[in-house]
């Protein structure tokens, strides 16, 4: 009876967009206009998107990992070259050093936070490091001064991992502005969607136009300016690239998601003070607060369950979650654990203690600028029942 009491009566999906009818009728308007490839939404998109980060120059492509991979194909990596990174990431971010031939050097997490350490950094850079990759996590930002610092005495370049960070800021700067590059995600589940999507952004001119044309084939000139009314112009491939590049239909999604960045960041807001609320009694820990002077993008709201506490294993909060129709996720289990990476360089959970510490208990919980406060009374309810039916 317990239990029937507190199952929704339809399912609650994790990380549902808050998306409606303005971004339907925008990509209507891209469909009937005959150009639905890249073509001037796009660069609408990209001008308005590197205007509000504040960075001279965007690409914007199919999805932050092509994002990433770009940005590691433009230094030139080769293999023995070393890129510094955090294990408690989604595999995408340690994947695209593997794919440029470079090897992935991992540096454990801050306990509370689950941001990379600098310090743990700073003591990892040696003769082949070439990069360091920080991931600004579920809409906190990493300590980019100490890692600036570290990459300007070692002569690294820094690559920021944007993808839970678009609205996030430090010290008066936002997320994406520290690194030589910055690269985003437009998932159906980020706080930005255009369903799948990417973008780059950086300062550099000449590297933003090789970004460019890695993009699209390694082409000297896009789809889009070739068959534009200003007549055709041939293109010429001067280096090999790849099909990374944003569609017209994607962009124009994204445009009306910019219209709303801001008040969706503060509907996020009032829910995750909601949480707050609601869950501090519960024997879980609760995300830290956001550092001073900074902005949190709120972008997961990740709690952890440590059984000895609560009684109950994450796994097994997960699957009570699942009877009760509420989605959950895990973000993540660290890539130090997943079985490609732990195999190939003998990693153990004992290297990484605090990325393990967060990789056997963390556990996201619904959050999207969707949701009203009777979605998450939902969510604290069946948390609280789970607890009392173990």
């Amino acid at each position: 009876m317990t239990e029937t009491k507190a199952k929704r009566a339809s399912f609650l999906v994790f990380g549902v967009p808050a998306v409606g009818v303005e971004e339907a009728d925008a990509v209507r308007e891209v469909i009937l206009s005959g150009w639905m490839g890249t073509g001037p939404k796009a660069k609408e998109f990209e001008d308005q998107f590197k205007a509000y980060v504040g960075r001279k120059h965007a690409v914007a492509v199919n999805s932050c990992t092509a994002a990433l991979f770009l940005s590691l194909h433009a230094l030139d990596l080769a293999p023995g070259d070393e890129v510094i990174t955090t294990p408690l990431t989604f595999a995408a971010t340690v994947n695209v050093i593997e794919h440029t031939g470079a090897t992935p050097v991992f540096v454990d997490v801050d306990r509370r936070t689950g941001l990379i350490d600098p310090e743990l950094v700073r003591r990892a850079v040696g003769p082949r490091t070439r990069a360091i990759l920080p991931v600004h996590l579920y809409g906190r930002t990493a300590a980019m001064a100490d890692l600036a610092a570290i990459a300007d005495e070692h002569d690294l370049v820094i690559i920021e991992d944007c993808a839970h960070a678009i609205e996030a800021t430090l010290d008066g700067r936002r997320a994406g502005t520290f690194g030589q590059v910055a690269c985003y995600s437009f998932y159906v589940t980020k706080n930005v969607t255009t369903v799948e999507g990417g973008m780059l952004l950086t300062d550099d001119a000449d590297l933003a136009a090789r970004l460019k044309r890695l993009a699209l084939h390694g082409m000297s000139a896009d789809a889009w300016a070739r068959f534009s009314d200003q007549g055709y112009r041939h293109y010429q491939v001067v280096e090999p690239g790849y099909k990374f590049n944003m569609t017209d239909m994607q962009a124009a999604m994204g445009l009306v998601q910019m219209r709303k960045i801001e008040p969706m960041l503060a509907r996020r807001e009032a829910l995750w003070r909601y949480y707050d609320q609601r869950l501090r009694d519960l024997p879980f820990e609760l995300p830290p607060p956001a550092t001073s002077g900074s902005v949190h993008a709120r972008h997961l709201y990740t709690i952890l369950v440590d059984e000895s506490r609560a009684g109950i294993s994450r796994d097994k909060m997960l699957v009570e979650l699942q009877r009760r129709n509420i989605g959950a996720g895990v973000h993540y289990v660290g890539q130090h654990l997943q079985p490609y990476y732990r195999d190939k360089y003998g990693f153990s959970p004992e290297q990484f203690p605090n990325a393990t510490h967060h990789s056997l208990r963390t556990l996201s919980l619904p959050l999207s600028a969707r949701l009203d406060e009777e979605d998450l009374e939902s969510v604290a309810t069946a948390l609280t029942e789970s607890l009392r039916a173990t």
